[in-house]
Order: structure tokens, then C-alpha cells, then sequence
């Protein structure tokens, strides 16, 4: 299969006239109405600022025209990610993440508006910083019109939870409470916004100077198994020895996971985004940010995860690595639409951009294959990778 782009990389979230335009870590996905939303992080500063506000962006005509981004969960703190779930007959559940407010302070004080961040954390209490620290999400059960008020769940992930067939949502995300790292799955009960721990992936449960598990994301397959892909990495001198995908499945509506393994080279890549077509067939989209080009790339499966092949780029460029974050969705006449987040062109902010394409038979510029071994590391030694 070989990815066809339709037309140039189309921004569709920005704030242009004003220093808080950038935008980051989205998530497409077509509502139960028909209408596509886009979730995101946006009015910042930059990377780690403490002025992000999750919003939303409607479109009604396939993703040619959207509405102004709508801040959806705008707390004293950062709100970064947004994730997004339709789920049951009119509903949807938005993703955020705060951070502490010390944790702003430390990544802001190289900044050249850095007092203007300063003087903003000093009005933000201890109870404020409190009561939105971790993971939120809210609630609509009007297709995005009105939502509920903010709940907290232990874990997170950058594109949010997965539906189940019992009406609940499935969050497996890394956990952000104290020294705890595993990645845990929970579940949230809609009807009362109750959140129960199910379990913890067995092995994933490390340090960040050791293998590191983050950013998870699930689909559910025809036959009921959940599919995950989660970023790994660990840390060489000067670089990444280990940035790239682990999978694993559940069989049980995620009671229970199998353990994770590398399906990619040790590189290449992260995190991940899983989509499921109208033909059965899988995409996985992931940020790549490894020198000499940066972008997103692209990679299939038609058998259920079994292996992935195609892996091709999507989007690329030689000038910013702060990007990725993709996520896709399928449009009416069968192309598919990717959104993502990157600088447009040097020297300015990453934004919201998207991607139409279709795929036509033939050989892809790139392929890789399931990894056999998490062993190989023949590109790692010439890799320099700046973690975002």
C-alpha cells in the first residue's frame, strides 16, 4: 500500500494575532452526530507554559471549514493534551493533564516572558493547584454542545479512553501520583463518573532513568480484544537508546494485558495513535522526531495487529522536531484525515495542522516490519533525539 497525500498540510488551529498561539497534542474524531471535533492544547506560550486551555474545533462539511477553537476545560493550570471519545448515542468524553506549578516554574525561567509566567504561578494557590493537579476529564452527553462538570482519574494518555460495548470507558494510561509509573487501566462509569482501577500491565511499573512506559492508546476490535500501543524509551548518553512502540492486547476488556513487546525498531518513534477503518483494517500514526527529518509517520495492519507493515511519512520537515501527536479519522468518500501539531515554517509556533490522503496499491517508499527482538539497535548510535 502507498499513501497518497491530498492537497498541502492545512492549519486549523491558531491564534496568529496573538503570543499565545501555540497549539498542541490533538485528537480528531467523528462524533455520533456525523460532525468531526478536534481536541486540543492551545493559547500558550510554548511547549511547558501554564497558560494552555483544552478546546474543541467542530467541522459539518468532511473537515473543510472548522469553528474557532472553544475552550472546554480551562482550570487555573496548564490543561495540556486533549484527548477525545464519542461513545453511547450522543456523548463524548474530552482529556486533560496539569502539571504541578513548580514544575512550570522550572521550565519557564529560560524564557524570555518568563516573569510574565511568574508573576501569573504567583496567583495560583496551593488549594487551586490542588483540586485540577492529574488527569480530568468532562463529560457531554449532547454531541459537545454542554458538558459536565471536571472529574479526576489517576491516569492519562494524550488521546483519552476507549468505549467499551457496556457503555463505560476503558482509560489505560501512566499513572500520576506520587513514585507510581506503571500503566494502569481504569474505568469510568458515564452515569455516575465513577473511576475503578482494573489492574496494571505487568513489567511497566519503572523508574524514568530506567525502560519507560507513557502515553498508551487503545482500540477495540471486532472480536472484543483491546489492542494498546505504548511509548518506550530509555535514556543513552546524548540520546535515545530505546524511543519507539511497545503493543499489547487485552482479551478481557482490560482485566488483564499481555506483556508489552517492541514492534518497531528501537527508534523509531512515539507515541502512537490507533484507528480502526470501515474496512477492519488498522492505522497506527506516531510522531517522529529523529534527525535529519522530523514528521509523522504511518503504518497498517490487516490482521488485527498481528504484524504492521508501510511504515511511509505522512507529514515531515528538517526544521522543528516539536511535533506529532497524530491521530486519524476516516471521511465519508473512504480518504482519510490525519491531524497533528507542527511549526508551519521556521521561527514559528507549532499549530494544529491536518492531512488528507487515501492509500493505492503499490510499493511504499518505507516498510518495517514487526521488530523480533528489542535487541537491534543498529541505528541507535547515530540517533540525537530531543524529548518533547
Amino acid at each position: 500500500m502507498k499513501i497518497v497525500k491530498i492537497g498541502e498540510p492545512k492549519i486549523i488551529m491558531s491564534n496568529p494575532t496573538s503570543r499565545h498561539n501555540y497549539f498542541a497534542w490533538p485528537t480528531i474524531a467523528r462524533l455520533k452526530n456525523g460532525r468531526i471535533a478536534v481536541a486540543a492544547s492551545g493559547f500558550r506560550l510554548s511547549h511547558a507554559c501554564p497558560f494552555g486551555k483544552t478546546v474543541m474545533s467542530f467541522s459539518d462539511d468532511e473537515a473543510e471549514t472548522y469553528t474557532l477553537p472553544m475552550p472546554v476545560i480551562d482550570t487555573f493550570m496548564d490543561d495540556r493534551d486533549g484527548g477525545l471519545t464519542p461513545f453511547g448515542e450522543s456523548s463524548v468524553c474530552i482529556t486533560s493533564i496539569n502539571d504541578p506549578v513548580d514544575f512550570y516554574r522550572q521550565h519557564t525561567n529560560t524564557y524570555p516572558w518568563s516573569k510574565y509566567a511568574e508573576e501569573y504561578l504567583d496567583t495560583i494557590s496551593q488549594e487551586e493547584s490542588d483540586n485540577y493537579l492529574g488527569s480530568l476529564f468532562r463529560i457531554s452527553h449532547d454531541n459537545g454542545v454542554t458538558f459536565g462538570p471536571i472529574g479526576r482519574c489517576p491516569v492519562s494518555s494524550p488521546h483519552g479512553p476507549v468505549a467499551l460495548p457496556d457503555g463505560t470507558l476503558l482509560w489505560l494510561g501512566k499513572m500520576h501520583q506520587g513514585d507510581e509509573h506503571g500503566i494502569r487501566a481504569y474505568k469510568i462509569d458515564p452515569r455516575d463518573e465513577s473511576v475503578t482501577c482494573l489492574c496494571e500491565i505487568e513489567g511497566t511499573n519503572t523508574s524514568y532513568d530506567e525502560t519507560f512506559y507513557d502515553e498508551p492508546h487503545v482500540v477495540l476490535l471486532d472480536d472484543g480484544t483491546l489492542l494498546a500501543h505504548i511509548r518506550i524509551q530509555k535514556r543513552g548518553v546524548g540520546k535515545y537508546d530505546i524511543f519507539s512502540i511497545c503493543q499489547s492486547e487485552s482479551y478481557d476488556y482490560g482485566k488483564t494485558w499481555t506483556q508489552p513487546r517492541l514492534i518497531l525498531d528501537p527508534v523509531a518513534g512515539a507515541p502512537a495513535h490507533l484507528y480502526k477503518t470501515s474496512s477492519g483494517m488498522l492505522i497506527s500514526a506516531r510522531g517522529y522526531r529523529i534527525k535529519p527529518t522530523f514528521g509523522v509517520k504511518v503504518m497498517f495492519s490487516k490482521d488485527n495487529g498481528k504484524t504492521w507493515t508501510d511504515d511511509q511519512f505522512l507529514y515531515e520537515n528538517t526544521f522543528n522536531a516539536d511535533l506529532g501527536y497524530p491521530t486519524t479519522v476516516e471521511l465519508k468518500d473512504g480518504t482519510f484525515l490525519t491531524v497533528f501539531y507542527a511549526a508551519p515554517e521556521q521561527g514559528k509556533p507549532p499549530v494544529v495542522m491536518q492531512q488528507k490522503w487515501r492509500l493505492e496499491d503499490g510499493d511504499a517508499e518505507q516498510e518495517r516490519p514487526f521488530a523480533e527482538t528489542a535487541d537491534d539497535t543498529n541505528e541507535a548510535s547515530n540517533i540525537q533525539h530531543t524529548l518533547l
